[in-house]
């Protein structure tokens, strides 16, 4: 039978529960138990896919084309098993499938009302994450529910989870909250009082806490840990501190030697071998011990939130720690750049243009597509960022002048990249969208294979084929496609079924590393392996420093203004 670990919040948000439910998950895989996780967001959304990034971050996709919050993200970086649609739902979801049962006639003409019926939807939502009762049920599936305790949002999930725990039995669940314990510089102490009042709220709902991780700017001293433990009811061996670290692959190790997984092996009854964390000191070793430096411009629109990024800059640090660098990311908003001040970009050794939606901040981008590859600083642009490299390519090198997206310019001479009207999906389904369709679930979604063309450099770093996520509405136009080659773009990998454009590139006797890919490759990043095309890209950039001195970087070429 699967066992459960209810992760719930309290005090503040954005305290770092996903990271800890990841780290929670990793020791237990590390003790050889097959572990997945599952996030509950109490939002309405029915995903975060048409939330703006300054509101929740990134959003995630998996390889089933599921749009989710951006812990399933540090999910995959931590543990083996990889994410799907079950493993992140909202309070949209269930009640949209609530309704959906309602209107079918599902419930008999009952009343249906919150309890038992929307919480009995969010219990089989869970058990399906789990993959409960089935070949496939994982040993322990850590549920973190989202938002803070007392939020009127997540009444209905913590009002599932205590029925969940009372219907499984308490050797098959258990619940960690992490709360928050602030130092008050005037007073030149720790305070545990919120700590106090968010269990006391959580024990009025019903739940008694089994381990209490306390997030602190610094250890948190035994003397008040035993005050904790006192008011809130939970053994003083549960109560964990966790303090700031400078790299989070140092959570599991510090959650391990304080006892979390012993507790929580013992409360569910599961007998393992002992944690092996090697592999985890190794990490964070290769992380403190760097041999050289390397600097990143990401010049992007959301950089007032790095959490938009997130994945991404994940990414860049997995493939410095392959090539033994820090990676030092600056964020540059693109709305800032100019051809009169993208000069600015030339102190960087590499330069990538991320992801986004919208025509804010585009022509800054497609001015630095320009700079770096006048002047053969190693670019990667990432899905919008391939597409301002081509848009960039078809005006200045293709003569396509005005060339542009429709979804920047509806009336453009030359539609270099165009709104994609029909696709297959990652489950082998035809799917069809317009104009008109509605924002949400409508782009190309998910893992997606397309072959990649031999002697390329794409070919050199992912081989014959390449699979990857993908999130998207817009397309390069098939139309422009011969007229970019003859050109000197080198197209490298387009889809199976409709050849759409996947990988664009540059010859490597033209410029030494210019790629720009549609899909979004930082999601399949693990700290473990890095990513190939991230790995090779932080390679070219290193090789960049090393063979482009100060002087060099002082004569770069200028943009020139066209009127």
């Amino acid at each position: 039978m699967t066992k459960f670990v209810f992760v719930t919040g309290g005090v503040v948000s954005s305290l770092g529960k996903g990271i800890a439910s990841a780290s929670l998950a990793a020791i237990l895989e590390s003790r050889g138990l097959t572990v997945t996780l599952i996030k509950l967001d109490p939002y309405i959304n029915v995903d975060p896919g048409t939330m703006s990034p300054f509101q929740h971050g990134e959003v995630f996709v998996t390889d089933d084309g599921a749009e989710t919050d951006l812990d399933l993200g540090h999910y995959e970086r931590f543990i083996e098993t990889r994410m799907r649609k079950p493993n992140n739902f909202t309070t949209g979801q269930i009640y949209q499938s609530v309704l959906e049962k309602e209107r079918r006639g599902d419930y008999l003409g009952k009343t249906v009302q919150v309890i038992p019926h929307v919480t009995n939807e969010i219990q089989d939502f869970i058990k399906r994450g789990a993959r409960y009762d089935t070949p496939e049920a994982v040993d322990v599936a850590i549920v973190e529910i989202g938002g803070t305790v007392g939020d009127i949002e997540s009444l209905p999930f913590l009002e599932a989870v205590r029925q969940l725990s009372l219907r499984l039995g308490s050797n098959n669940t258990a619940f960690v909250h992490l709360s928050y314990v602030p130092w008050i510089a005037a007073a030149g102490e720790l305070k545990t009082k919120p700590t106090q009042h968010t269990a006391q709220k959580l024990r009025e709902i019903g739940i008694q806490a089994d381990a209490l991780l306390c997030r602190a700017d610094r250890r948190i001293p035994d003397e008040e840990r035993e005050k904790i433990s006192l008011f809130s009811n939970v053994p003083e061996w549960g109560v964990i501190s966790m303090w700031d670290v400078d790299t989070i692959y140092k959570v599991p190790r510090m959650l391990h030697e304080q006892g979390l997984d012993g507790l929580i092996c013992d409360k569910l009854r599961l007998n393992t071998p002992p944690a092996n964390l090697k592999r985890w000191d190794d990490l964070v070793y290769e992380t403190e011990h760097p041999k050289t430096e390397v600097n990143i411009a990401m010049v992007g629109k959301y950089v007032d939130l790095s959490d938009s990024y997130k994945s991404l800059n994940e990414a860049l640090r997995h493939a410095g720690m392959k090539n033994h660098a820090k990676v030092v990311i600056e964020y540059v908003d693109s709305e800032t750049i100019t051809p009169e001040n993208v000069g600015r970009l030339a102190k960087f050794d590499g330069i990538l243009v991320p992801g986004g939606f919208g025509v804010r901040g585009v022509e800054g981008k497609i001015c630095t597509a320009r700079f770096a590859r006048e002047n053969k600083i190693p670019y990667l642009g990432i899905c919008l960022g391939m597409q301002v490299a081509t848009i960039e390519f078809a005006r200045h090198v293709a003569g396509l002048k005005d060339a542009n997206s429709t979804e920047f310019d509806p009336a453009s001479p030359h539609p270099v990249i165009a709104l994609i009207t029909e696709w297959k999906d990652a489950d082998g389904t035809i799917k069809t969208r317009d104009e008109k369709s509605d924002l949400g679930g409508t782009m190309r979604l998910g893992a997606q294979s397309s072959d990649v063309a031999k002697g390329t450099l794409a070919h050199k770093i992912y081989g014959d084929v390449v699979t990857e996520r993908h999130r998207h509405r817009y397309e390069a136009n098939v139309n422009y496609l011969d007229a970019l080659r003859k050109s000197g773009l080198v197209i490298s990998a387009l889809t199976q079924r409709e050849h759409l454009t996947e990988i664009v590139e540059l010859p490597q006797d033209v410029h030494p590393w210019f790629v720009g890919v549609q899909f979004h490759p930082e999601f399949k990043s693990t700290p473990w392996a890095g990513h190939p095309l991230f790995n090779a890209y932080i390679a070219a950039a290193l090789e960049h420093r090393a063979t482009a001195g100060q002087e060099d970087k002082a004569a770069t070429k200028p943009l020139k203004v066209v009127a």
